[in-house]
């Protein structure tokens, strides 16, 4: 987030209103998670934009967000939507817990969110509010120690709405964390950097076992997720966006307009007027 707060700075985590984490970041709702993972549980409702994609939430359901997402909250009260933010380095322990933070609930492939219904409102709140509260008081050790089963315990919740053939695939979780960074590097640097070899070498890999890696998880090479990444941004900016198509590919990181609108042209088939027409008409 924009404005992360002194408990997450120190510990890694950190569990707060959505209310106080607006009023911290001076009344602004748009924030970005950074190198967080992020989990919301809402028992109000709530509209929201991810990756500027909106979603309508309705009450009793929490939300799993991954790394380097931008996340903007329309009007709403807040004060019972429950934002709980972590670090790998503070969550990650064991084998068990890479699985959970590089699955499908904050590495949604097919979204930039994973979302869950859950029971027993009230009980949420005991569980991370009052008893957070409590250890908090007594010793930082039990509270580190409470947050990380209280973390567990909400993956464990979602793990049933999760698709299982992927939770139960035998994975090769190297891979899995190679992939997963390289999703977070592409979301960050996209515009600057669209060439495999740059993140391959950010990850300390060959281009050719990235693509190794992508492969097996995505069934498509390193190439296509940097094409796809970008294409799709494209697309979202040309059809939302009331920026001239020049100054798109400029923002985008492209060296010219031609450059990019030869490359819209190469992977959808349309040139980026008639992208851009099509959401002026409607």
């Amino acid at each position: 987030m924009y404005i992360v707060t002194d408990e997450l700075k120190l510990i890694g985590f950190s569990v707060s209103t959505l209310q106080k984490l607006v009023q911290k970041n001076s009344g602004i709702r748009k924030f970005n998670t950074l190198d967080y993972f992020c989990i919301y549980i809402v028992m109000e409702d709530l509209t929201m934009e991810v990756e500027d994609i909106p979603y309508q939430i309705k009450p009793h359901h929490i939300i799993f967000i991954g790394p380097e997402k931008k996340v903007f909250f329309r009007e709403s009260i807040g004060d019972q939507i429950y934002v709980i933010s972590f670090s790998s380095s503070f969550y990650e322990r064991s084998s068990k817990d890479s699985l959970f933070l590089n699955s499908n609930l904050f590495f949604n492939y097919s979204s930039d969110i994973f979302v869950a219904p859950f029971n027993n409102p009230e009980e949420k709140k005991v569980l991370f509010i009052k008893r957070m509260k409590h250890f908090q008081l007594v010793d930082e050790s039990l509270y580190i120690s409470a947050a990380h089963n209280a973390i567990e315990s909400l993956i464990l919740d979602a793990f049933l709405y999760a698709n299982s053939t992927e939770i139960n695939k035998d994975v090769k979780f190297d891979y899995l964390y190679y992939v997963n960074r390289f999703k977070v590097l592409l979301q960050r640097c996209f515009k600057i950097e669209k060439k495999v070899s740059y993140y391959a070498g950010q990850l300390h890999v060959s281009s050719r076992k990235l693509t190794e890696m992508t492969e097996y998880i995505l069934g498509k090479t390193a190439k296509q997720v940097v094409i796809e990444k970008i294409t799709s941004e494209c697309i979202k900016a040309l059809e939302s966006s009331n920026q001239t198509i020049s100054e798109i590919s400029y923002d985008l990181g492209f060296s010219n307009e031609a450059n990019f609108t030869n490359f819209i042209k190469k992977h959808t088939g349309k040139k980026t007027s008639e992208i851009k027409s099509i959401t002026i008409f409607f």
